[in-house]
Order: C-alpha cells, then sequence, then structure tokens
C-alpha cells in the first residue's frame, strides 16, 4: 500500500464548487482528482524542462537542415537550367558520327571521374577559391 501524507490547503470557491461536483461522482474522491491534477501539472512541468533543455539545440538543428534543403532547391534549379541550356544550344549529333559520339562519351567519363573524385575527397567547387 502507498503511504499518503495529509495536506491542507485553501481553493478558492469556484475551484472548489467545481470539485465538490467532480467528486460527487460515483467512484471519484477529491483525493484521487487532487492527485491526478497535481501528477499531470508536475509531468507538464517536467516536459517544459526538456524543452528548456534541447529546444535551442533543436531549433538550430532544424534551422541548419532548412539551410541543407534550401540549397539542395538552388543546386538543383541550377542544374536543370544549365541542362536545359546546353540542350537548346547544342545541335544533335547525326546518326553516323560515330567519332563526335566518341568525344562526348569520353568527355562523359572525364566529367564523371571528376566528380567522383570531388566527392571522395570531400573538395567543394562551389565557394571554393580556384585552382591556380
Amino acid at each position: 500500500m502507498v503511504e499518503k501524507v495529509r495536506h491542507q490547503l485553501f481553493l478558492a470557491k469556484p475551484l472548489s464548487d467545481r470539485l465538490e461536483a467532480l467528486s460527487a461522482k460515483p467512484g471519484a474522491t477529491k483525493s484521487a482528482i487532487l492527485a491526478d491534477a497535481l501528477t499531470a501539472w508536475l509531468d507538464r512541468r517536467g516536459s517544459s524542462e526538456l524543452d528548456d533543455r534541447f529546444g535551442l539545440r533543436l531549433d538550430r538543428m532544424t534551422n541548419a537542415l532548412s539551410r541543407i534543403e534550401r540549397d539542395g532547391y538552388v543546386l538543383l534549379e541550377t542544374l536543370a537550367l544549365f541542362i536545359r541550356f546546353e540542350l537548346s544550344i547544342q545541335a544533335p549529333l547525326a546518326d553516323g558520327d560515330q567519332a563526335g559520339r566518341a568525344i562526348g562519351r569520353e568527355r562523359f567519363e572525364a566529367f564523371v571521374g571528376q566528380v567522383g573524385r570531388q566527392v571522395a575527397a570531400g573538395r567543394r567547387t562551389l565557394g571554393a577559391e580556384p585552382d591556380r
């Protein structure tokens, strides 16, 4: 059995009347109602402490993720515009132009290789100083 401690407290008349009305229902007691209300209030205070402790850090992480998302959209839009531009100014190769297709494959493989090297090394092209 849980040990209980007696408390004496004072309530405003309207609050006391509401407590009386709630405790008049079958199976309800003033002590149980007050214990539940006090437990709920104390639990909310505990969660507020967690908000105080981690809220600032979570806000910073949310802001960082928002910047990353924005940067991703900028990069995707830039890439889409560049591709559209390149496709609109480059004339298509003739069906029999095997030399032009071979040059295109070599350039593409060089491009993919360069991207792979940049990513593997952790280097960034945007915002970096130009190579000297």
